[in-house]
């Protein structure tokens, strides 16, 4: 005690362990304060603790399945106002993994998955072979539909044939007959490398012979692979991109329901590819998914499995002894779905996260947070309550990746944005039932009646997932350098462990927390 009455302040922190407990709440004490009232991520804040390292110190690796570790936690919704090939690129180039939607046929749901697979690789081991007979307008040909040029010339047109040259786009740009065979305009002094070749070595050969390919070949001269500059280019400006270890190919999920023809599906998504499948179903506890999860894991043990949706421990149990990889959390809470309101079915998102998370961890099976997030502030508290990665529609849906044009209505640039429980969803390729994965989702399909679970409407142009993202990123390390936690795994055992403090918020809270008291706002989220 000081000689004016207090204490004296070189004994606050020993003081301060005389306390019961920490300020706040543990996320399991926070849950059971709530009772039987379930929580939104408005309901809460986290507490920030100490801070003793730098913002971009901050590791947002996470493994959104038992398989599958990715450098940022994000996943873009199987939405077909969100996720096709465009979208899926560039958010696996970004750190995140895209789930293209399967509100289409078989066939065009593989042909994206395979455009993503394409689009970045290690080692190419099936590139487009040309032979020597063929066409100038072949390669024109080949440049429109799939984008690239540079093709192998090979004595057979096939990979493993004996190495003759490359044509590529400068070879033919100015030629005027279409007829000529490629013989006669390909580029024969090559660069080339010996089967074998470590990938970082081939790739340091690339570099210093300034070539757009380095083919690789075997003693005899045969094509075995191929190594392309623009792959390295993306290498240098994309670091967080998501690949697979082997191939350097980026990862890609999809979407598939659980019916009979969905089986069919995934065959042909498997020979595109995929790493990951979602089983999009608004209610994921049923006999359906559960013989749809056993099945997948015995004909395609290759592809990691994704079941929900779920927000109790009850439905989850049933889907991790099934053997799915992760679980996909949220039913109601997306900001254009109206299940809650219409099914009385659901959960409150924060809840149901925490409480799926914190059963599903026991067993080693990550859950992914999906719908009910508006902000990064709302991914941060995801994160804290145990999910391992958010499921983004509404806040990527206005992005210029995703699928739709941007229109204009009273002025603003938007774009249209739909559940997939909506009637427009619902009806998208009426006469073809068996790829409607909007009914499907909703057990909809035979039903004379339908039942909406959805909305249509609009979002406000963001522009590029490649200004957006990098924000997120950044506004996320920077909250968790508050939170005082280095990395996702540490602030994930930090709330496991109550270290990792809560706050339950009134009413008056949460508008103390907002903007207000202003006459007119420039809310700019970023700049770069």
């Amino acid at each position: 005690m000081t000689s004016n009455g207090y204490l004296d302040p070189k004994d606050a922190e020993s003081v301060l362990a005389t306390y019961p407990s920490r300020d706040g709440a543990s996320a399991a004490e926070l849950m059971a304060d709530a009772g039987q009232n379930g929580l939104t991520y408005q309901d809460l804040l986290v507490l920030p603790g100490f801070i003793d390292f730098g913002a971009k110190d901050v590791s947002l690796e996470s493994r959104v399945t038992r398989n599958i570790v990715l450098k940022t936690p994000f996943m873009s919704s199987p939405m077909d106002t969100v996720t096709e090939s465009d979208m899926a690129i560039n958010i696996a180039l970004l750190g995140g993994i895209g789930i293209i939607h399967h509100n289409n046929t078989a066939e065009e749901q593989a042909a994206m998955v395979k455009l993503v697979k394409k689009f970045e690789n290690g080692f190419i081991v099936d590139p487009i072979v040309l032979s020597p007979s063929a066409k100038v307008s072949d390669v024109r040909r080949i440049k429109e539909t799939a984008g690239f040029s540079g093709l192998p010339v090979t004595d057979t047109g096939k990979l493993g044939g004996k190495l003759l040259g490359i044509i590529t786009s400068r070879d033919v740009a100015f030629h005027s007959d279409l007829n000529s065979p490629v013989s006669e305009v390909m580029t024969t002094n090559l660069v080339t490398a010996q089967q074998g070749i470590a990938l970082k070595e081939a790739n340091e050969i690339l570099r210093k012979s300034k070539k757009g390919k380095l083919p690789i070949v075997d003693a005899d001269g045969n094509l075995r692979a191929l190594l392309s500059r623009s792959d390295l280019m993306k290498n240098l400006n994309f670091p967080l991109a998501s690949k697979l270890p082997e191939s350097k190919q980026l990862y890609c999920g999809a979407a598939i329901g659980t019916r009979e023809h969905d089986r069919a599906r995934l065959a042909l998504l498997a020979e595109s590819g995929l790493d990951l499948v979602v089983l999009d179903s608004s209610q994921g506890n049923s006999v359906f998914q559960i013989e749809m999860v056993k099945w997948i894991k015995a004909n395609h043990p290759q592809i990691d499995v994704i079941a929900g949706n779920v927000v109790t421990r009850e439905q989850a149990a049933k889907l991790i002894a099934a053997g799915a990889d992760g679980l996909r959390v949220g039913m109601g809470s997306g900001s254009i779905c109206i299940t809650q309101e219409v099914m009385a079915c659901g959960r409150p998102q924060a809840t149901a996260v925490y409480q799926v998370s914190e059963f599903a961890s026991r067993f080693g099976v990550p859950t992914v947070a999906d719908g009910g997030l508006k902000n990064a502030g709302d991914v941060v508290k995801a994160l804290a309550l145990g999910a391992s990665a958010v499921m983004m529609g509404s806040m990527l849906a206005a992005c210029s990746e995703a699928p739709g044009d941007v229109i204009y209505q009273n002025g603003q640039r938007v774009k249209v944005y739909r559940g997939m429980g909506s009637i427009a969803a619902m009806e998208h390729q009426k006469s073809q039932t068996a790829d409607n994965a909007a009914a499907g989702r909703y057990y909809s399909e035979d039903d004379n009646i339908r039942v909406a679970q959805g909305v249509t409407g609009y979002v406000a142009e963001k522009g590029s997932i490649r200004e957006y993202l990098p924000y997120l990123n950044t506004a996320i390390q920077h909250s968790m350098q508050d939170i005082g936690v280095r990395s996702l795994n540490l602030l994930r055992s930090g709330t496991r462990e109550g270290t990792v403090r809560f706050q339950l918020r009134s009413s008056a809270g949460i508008l103390e927390g907002g903007v207000s008291g202003l006459s007119s706002v420039n809310k700019q989220l970023y700049s770069a």
